[in-house]
């Protein structure tokens, strides 16, 4: 749907916006010109925003105004949005303001709500029915004058079916509103007479808007004639299709087929179809599909032939044209799975295996439902087949398998509202096809898998693991939406936050609680150019998300609120900045980690040959580290030495203090860690001038590698490897803006350069011109795995492509 909606970048003007997604009265929008780029879509509660349909402005004389990122996109804007808004649709005005505000369509029918129901012998016959529950759409409903000990009499439908009408809409139509035949012995007609009363009452004090209504689909006209014979899946007997005549037309909407039966005095068997009923199949369809066709009661022969039965009975076959989209099978095939309603027990929901599809019938095999009750033949158009997950979705029990899935199945269909399909392996709802029913709540359906933001409290303490620098860059919030895919956004940018994101990966793939309803998410770390990969339980309902938090941050031995639902304005209630990185590991971490840390001097003294010769590993890079200069302005900092670190010297390998270091500590060696560098975004709020500390950084850098060659005879790069920093000569020209480079550009500058040997560099990790603007001598050292030498090198031509930037492009 298309909105208009109040730009932030300039007050009192608007633009119309699409809605990319919604969690309940969260809207996912992207303004109209960004077309499929997803840099600039955000987040907006309903019931906050200021959102209005698409016409708002005109009639209120508001000023329509593009965002300034995209401005100069199109010199005509107006002709812009005549093409995006042609065939779009607005969302309706009551669904922005007042009491359905920020409600979906599925919502606005609670429990008690009236409808009218069509018969299904009769057309032109309607009855009350109340809504007892609102599964996700699908109605279970009581016909009025019904108690609860008539539940048996109870009906399902999904709120899209045809037959469902608002109160009042049959009289207006002159139909009659009379209960079903089979149930008026069980009243008076009095009592009849008075629940419809009562009915009418309650829909006409709170009618249902007209917002439920708006989906359904308005009938074709049909083209049956009495007499014509076609072929059916049976309302009462869904594992077979039977022969069956057209013996009644209502109008151009409504026909009566019977079910054929040449014994004698037979009740017939009949009901209402429209042109878009479900499994009515043109003559042959079964002989030309290779299915089996049940001959009609009373038919003389073994086998039935359809020229053979139209000549001695007079008839005619309906033409195919009546029957549009039969060939069509939604993209369905054998071996997906799904879940199904259970035909013979409609308010129960099984899993569903598909064993066979001919044209738009799918045949299914239903778990969890002895034989042969278990199979039946459905619609591919069918309103009782969901998607898999409906049920966990919407809180509703779904009966399990009776045994394993057989491992050999492939794929699984997940049908859309659009009857779209998505395939994916067994493995990957296995929980699903294994659960246990479970009674929930259905109104705490869309909250329960639902959770708003998790913050990121950059001020509390890190731990060991995590990076502080790389903490503070990653953003103040993540979500709201769905709780695993919150949860493992999460945690994906606090594995690459981590020094070792392996070894945080481990780390997380140990974290469990029988406690928790956790589904497998399977996270990755990059390290030194290698991926690893592990399956991490993941909470996926709300109320469990505090928990799981505070486990995580105790299991990494941070702060317990570094990321947590709760947001730490200035003050974290641990006291975690009052605290010694040795002291918070010990209350908060391993305990074992204290005494390594406060035994330094007597591991010092030890005579341990391990121990020796890692101690004079980590006072060469602490050496290294200390001859370049990590000055606070310049944005190109070092992290030697960081890869090679032991994991159990990080209680101290942040720096939170300005205490001097002794260089021959091993326990200080850890802690001297160079902060991470700022980032690009930094920069570019900087202005102009961002450049020049670049360029100083960075010439800093240079001269305290020459001071290390002079003191340091291990390492001498060529003296044509030295980096020459001279801002006026050399001048890089762009031609087009490097924001906007694609990989293979930045691998051809890279090639023009004299670092064109680390072009493989660029293919390999997918570096486009946003990401080369974004490294810094850090993440070059430690993302490609260079040594200093030719990492400065190298970021002197990045250097060269930032400062042509800023001066080019940056304004």
């Amino acid at each position: 749907m298309k909105l208009e909606v109040a730009n932030k970048s300039s007050p009192d003007t608007y633009w119309v916006a699409t809605i990319i997604t919604t969690c309940g009265q969260l809207l996912l929008l992207r303004f109209s010109g960004y077309g499929e780029d997803r840099k600039a879509d955000f987040w907006c509660d309903v019931m906050t925003a200021e959102l209005h349909p698409v016409g708002w402005c005109a009639q209120n004389n508001k000023t329509l105004m593009p965002p300034e990122a995209i401005k100069e996109k199109y010199s005509d804007w107006t002709e812009f949005l005549i093409q995006d808004l042609t065939g779009s649709r607005t969302a309706p005005a009551n669904l922005l303001e007042g009491p359905l505000r920020g409600k979906n369509t599925v919502d606005l029918i609670v429990e008690g709500s009236v409808l009218e129901l069509q018969d299904t012998c009769d057309p032109f016959l309607f009855w009350p029915a109340r809504v007892i529950q609102n599964i996700g759409g699908r109605l279970c409903l009581r016909f009025a004058g019904l108690s609860e000990e008539h539940r048996t009499q109870d009906i399902w439908l999904f709120y899209l079916d045809v037959r469902l009408r608002p109160v009042g809409w049959a009289t207006e139509n002159g139909l009659t509103l009379e209960p079903p035949r089979e149930l008026r012995c069980l009243q008076s007609p009095s009592d009849w007479q008075q629940a419809l009363e009562e009915a009418r009452c309650v829909g006409q004090k709170n009618p249902l808007p007209l917002e439920v209504f708006k989906d359904h689909v308005d009938l074709p006209k049909h083209s049956f004639k009495v007499g014509m014979k076609l072929e059916m899946v049976p309302w009462w007997d869904h594992l077979q299709i039977c022969p069956v005549s057209v013996t009644k037309v209502y109008n151009e909407f409504y026909f009566q087929v019977t079910v054929d039966d040449l014994s004698a005095d037979t009740k017939p068997c009949s009901v209402v179809c429209h042109n878009n009923s479900l499994g009515i199949l043109p003559v042959q369809w079964c002989l030309k599909n290779g299915i089996s066709l049940e001959r009609p009661q009373g038919y003389d022969g073994q086998d039935f032939d359809w020229a053979d039965y139209l000549k001695k009975s007079g008839t005619e076959a309906a033409p195919d044209a009546c029957f549009p989209d039969t060939w069509q099978t939604r993209g369905f095939a054998k071996d997906m799975w799904l879940e199904a309603v259970n035909p013979t027990e409609p308010k129960e929901v099984c899993v569903a295996q598909i064993t066979q599809v001919a044209g738009r019938l799918l045949w299914l095999q239903l778990e969890g439902v002895a034989k042969p009750l278990s199979e039946c033949i459905v619609d591919s158009e069918s309103m009782d087949i969901f998607p898999v997950g409906w049920c966990e979705a919407n809180a509703y029990p779904l009966t399990p398998p009776l045994k394993p899935v057989s491992p050999k199945q492939k794929k699984i269909a997940v049908v859309q509202p659009e009857k779209q399909l998505v395939q994916f392996q067994p493995e990957e709802i296995s929980a699903v096809l294994h659960c246990q029913p479970v009674a929930m709540d259905p109104g705490a359906a869309n909250g329960r898998y639902c959770c708003s933001k998790i913050f990121i409290n950059h001020r509390c303490f890190s731990g060991p693991y995590l990076n502080k620098g790389r903490i503070a860059e990653l953003p103040q919030a993540v979500g709201p939406g769905k709780c695993a895919h919150v949860l493992k956004e999460l945690l994906s940018m606090l594995i690459n936050a981590a020094y070792k994101p392996g070894r945080v990966l481990k780390e997380l793939q140990e974290m469990e609680d029988s406690s928790w309803d956790c589904q497998e998410e399977t996270l990755k770390a990059k390290y030194k150019g290698k991926t690893y990969r592990s399956t991490i339980q993941i909470v996926r309902i709300a109320e469990q998300i505090p928990d799981f938090c505070r486990k995580v941050c105790l299991k990494l031995q941070c702060c317990p609120n570094l990321f947590s639902p709760t947001l730490v304005a200035d003050k974290c209630p641990e006291n975690c900045s009052l605290q010694t990185k040795t002291k918070f590991t010990h209350y908060y971490g391993k305990k074992r980690k204290l005494s390594r840390t406060v035994d330094t001097e007597s591991d010092q003294a030890k005579p341990a040959r391990r121990r020796k010769k890692r101690k004079a590993i980590f006072v060469q890079k602490k050496r290294r580290s200390f001859t370049v200069d990590y000055t606070p302005g310049s944005l190109l900092e070092s992290d030697e030495g960081e890869d090679d670190e032991d994991f159990t010297l990080h209680s101290g390998s942040e720096g939170t203090s300005s205490e001097a270091r002794d260089d021959s500590s091993v326990a200080e060696v850890g802690s001297s860690r160079p902060r991470r560098a700022v980032t690009l975004r930094r920069a570019t709020s900087a202005g102009q001038g961002s450049y020049k500390s670049l360029d100083t950084g960075l010439r800093r850098s240079t001269r305290s590698l020459s001071a290390y060659n002079r003191s340091n005879k291990e390492y001498q790069p060529p003296k044509e490897q030295e980096v020459q920093m001279q801002e006026d000569e050399n001048q890089l020209v762009l031609d087009r803006n490097p924001l906007e480079w694609t990989v293979d550009e930045v691998i051809q500058f890279i090639n023009s350069t004299d670092c064109s040997s680390l072009a493989n560099i660029f293919q390999e990790q997918d570096i486009d011109g946003q990401a080369l603007l974004l490294l810094t001598l850090p993440t070059v050292q430690e993302c490609m795995d260079l040594k200093l030498g030719p990492a400065i090198k190298l970021c002197h031509h990045i250097e060269r492509v930032k400062v042509a930037f800023y001066k080019q492009y940056a304004n």
